[in-house]
């Protein structure tokens, strides 16, 4: 660790900071989203396994559906506290009652802006409903957080005011929402540090990202002193989302080395989760849970991270701190040592010449501008080195596929494994998904898929497409392979074979 960075986080390492998770609530206001009831148990489920202190699990005043889901999260007899989130009216505390929650998370608009374009009240009138909503919370439930909608653009002084009333009133933690994604890190600090100077509270943080600041802004906050923070998994939320619960705590954790209670081994797998739910990517480049975090191309960095992965990684964040891999990647700027590497990962040993030969043909390849893949690296080999291909584990002789708008699509696999012939049939959500689920039945090793990616090469119905997909070994080792065709699966049938007999290969 830099000297600097080492001063700075042994005076300030501190305690705990515990984590709110509003990925239920506010994460499925992101436009598009709507996850179902039983998605809403799993990601309950997950975010409690992986140590999430409290679960918004929703605005149970908001639907019918809404208040059942969130009192059957609260029957799911969770680590985690469940949180209702109400505005400040009874009959929305009374719904969040009626589901048992451990917490009711109460809001009312400060800023000028919206208190008197939403709810048309003076500041007197915010004053008094505060405390009237928060005691009556208080005569029914033992924890209330109290959130000033709009905290960052609202009059400072009145916003002490505020905070003030609903402490005294009984709030037992106040929340700092920067609704609109407005205030500066330094500005948040400073905010922050006022607070919790003239309000006897804990001090809880919401920030948005519309400025690319959440994260920044709320580590701010816990510089200054707040004990808890709202997060969402991959950052969700309305508009450009939240702060990302994964960045979030690795910096707390990594940097600053503040405990949150979080299991960080089990960030990649629930962020992969949230993404298969929403529907909605991880990009490569999303800080600590992204494909490309621990994926290294370039010659130099290859050859560094060979030697010594500190060299052109974090060190205080490794994969398998976050249930992540370490990879090197094929492309216009690899060097010979990562595809020495590569090639001896599969005791594939060219000399120096054939080395440069591949080298130099990986490179031609990529700067066309395709993608490569460790089956594409292992082909290049075997032509440079005039090696005979090895004997296929897995031959497929024929697939069948049944499909329709009334029809559960399945898929019927015959395949050689090995010289001994197999049959297996499956379901899935599709014909693509049948198919695969089909295949990895009958290998024998313990396949998952991790990718899978599709591309047009050519325009039109009839488009020639290609299929490129990771899947991973029982052993955690990625394995990349593609498949091209006019038909999308066959295109990705040959991907998967192709894959499992690179695992295979000897």
């Amino acid at each position: 660790m830099l000297r600097g960075i080492a001063f700075f986080t042994d005076s300030f390492a501190r305690g705990e900071v515990t984590v709110f998770d509003t990925t239920l609530r506010d994460g499925e206001q992101t436009p598009g989203i709507a996850f179902t009831f039983e998605q809403k148990l799993e990601i309950a489920r997950q975010l409690s396994d992986i140590g999430v202190r409290t679960i918004e699990a929703g605005f149970p005043a908001s639907s019918k559906a809404e208040k059942e889901t969130v009192a059957a999260i609260k029957k799911l007899d969770l680590e985690a506290k469940i949180c209702g989130l109400a505005r400040s009216v009874k009959t929305d505390i009374d719904a969040c009652l009626d589901c048992d929650v451990d917490m009711v998370h109460v809001f009312i608009p400060t800023s000028d802006i919206q208190r008197e374009n939403t709810i048309n009240k003076s500041r007197e009138e915010v004053l008094n409903i505060t405390d009237d909503i928060i005691r009556y919370i208080r005569q029914h439930a033992d924890q209330c957080m109290f959130s000033a909608m709009d905290a960052t653009r609202t009059d400072w002084d009145y916003l002490i005011r505020v905070f003030q009333t609903a402490a005294n009133a009984g709030a037992t933690i106040i929340n700092v929402p920067d609704t609109v994604g407005v205030i500066s890190p330094s500005g948040m600090k400073t905010l922050i540090t006022r607070i919790a100077r003239e309000v006897s509270c804990p001090i809880d943080v919401h920030c948005h990202n519309d400025f690319g600041l959440a994260v920044a802004n709320t580590i701010a906050a816990v510089e200054a002193g707040a004990s808890q923070v709202q997060v969402t998994i991959n950052g969700l939320g309305e508009r450009a989302g939240n702060a990302d619960l994964a960045q979030t705590v690795m910096i707390m954790e990594s940097i600053y080395r503040i405990n949150t209670g979080i299991k960080k081994e089990r960030l990649v797998e629930t962020s992969r989760l949230i993404s298969r739910f929403s529907g909605i990517g991880i990009p490569p480049t999303q800080p600590v849970v992204g494909e490309n975090v621990f994926s290294h191309e370039s010659g130099i960095h290859s050859h560094g991270i060979i030697k010594n992965v500190a060299t052109f990684e974090p060190g205080i964040m490794t994969p398998e701190m976050v249930g992540h891999r370490r990879r090197l990647t094929l492309g216009k700027h690899v060097g010979r040592h990562a595809v020495f590497q590569m090639l001896s990962d599969v005791h594939i040993e060219p000399s120096d010449t054939q080395l440069d030969v591949i080298v130099e043909k990986v490179k031609a390849i990529a700067s066309k501008g395709k993608r490569l893949t460790d089956a594409d690296l292992y082909e290049i080999a075997d032509s440079v080195m005039g090696i005979e291909l090895n004997h296929k584990m897995f031959d497929l002789e024929d697939i069948a596929i049944m499909t329709g708008n009334h029809v559960i699509p399945t898929a019927s696999v015959k395949a050689k494994v090995n010289g001994k012939e197999f049959i297996f049939s499956s379901v899935g959500n599709g014909p693509v998904d049948a198919a695969l689920h089909a295949i990895l039945g009958i290998t024998p090793a313990r396949l998952q898929l991790k990718e899978f990616n599709i591309e047009a090469i050519s325009g039109g119905s009839d488009a020639m497409c290609h299929v490129t997909i990771a899947v991973e070994d029982e052993h955690g080792k990625i394995f990349d392979a593609s498949g091209s065709g006019d038909d999308i699966v066959l295109s990705s049938v040959e991907a998967l074979v192709n894959a499992i007999n690179l695992i295979n290969r000897k």
